[in-house]
């Protein structure tokens, strides 16, 4: 059995500005900085052998933050398959406003549905077909040789390897909302298949 943990990043300055993200790269806040630390001491006493991140600095940022909460260092694979879903044309452009212009259904369905995406952006199908052949192949990988592994990705990426271990239907990922800086914890076979999984929630 190993053990496999997904953080979401720490709250970012366009999460604060309730901003769509994507692929652009800010930093995260203080008090995303507080959240990567919190999830660091939540994870202290677990071992692990490899950690992954994204291309993008808000998510490898977090890693070290947990890393350095946990007082370990472990090696650590980056790489732009974790990366966030990118948003196209709504990238920097406030959630509220395209609200009002577009109306809330349609930006609920830019933000969460499987198969439509924003325009000249990625919908959640295009991210897992990124996101998941990555994870079979390396992080899956590393579950097959008995390693626990750490990663600290994105909502959209992460959310697309939780519909593939949940076995969620595209209409049960349409309602997942992963915070940012929880870490969920899965106990694997070493086929993949759950064991057991626990969220971390801050107290």
């Amino acid at each position: 059995m190993s053990k496999l943990v997904l953080v979401r990043h720490g709250q970012s300055l366009w999460n604060l500005e309730n901003r769509f993200t994507g692929w652009v790269d800010v930093p995260l806040t203080a008090q995303g900085e507080q959240e990567a630390r919190k999830a660091g001491e939540l994870l202290k006493g677990y071992e692990f052998q490899v950690a992954y991140t994204s291309a993008l600095s808000r998510a490898q940022r977090t890693l070290d933050l947990i890393m350095d909460s946990m007082g370990t260092k472990l090696p650590v694979i980056r790489d732009q398959a974790l990366n966030e879903r990118h948003y196209g044309d709504l990238q920097g452009l406030n959630k509220d406003d395209m609200r009002q212009q577009f109306g809330e259904e349609q930006v609920k369905i830019w933000r969460r549905s499987y198969d439509v995406p924003p325009p000249n952006g990625e919908a959640l199908k295009n991210t897992a077909e990124r996101t998941l052949p990555f994870f079979e192949r390396c992080i899956l990988g590393d579950i097959r040789q008995g390693k626990n592994v750490l990663v600290v990705a994105h909502g959209n990426s992460n959310r697309s390897i939780v519909m593939m271990l949940d076995k969620l239907s595209e209409s049960e990922v349409l309602e997942l909302n992963l915070e940012t800086g929880v870490p969920l914890v899965y106990d694997l076979n070493p086929d993949g298949t759950v064991i057991e999984k626990k969220v971390l929630t801050p107290s």
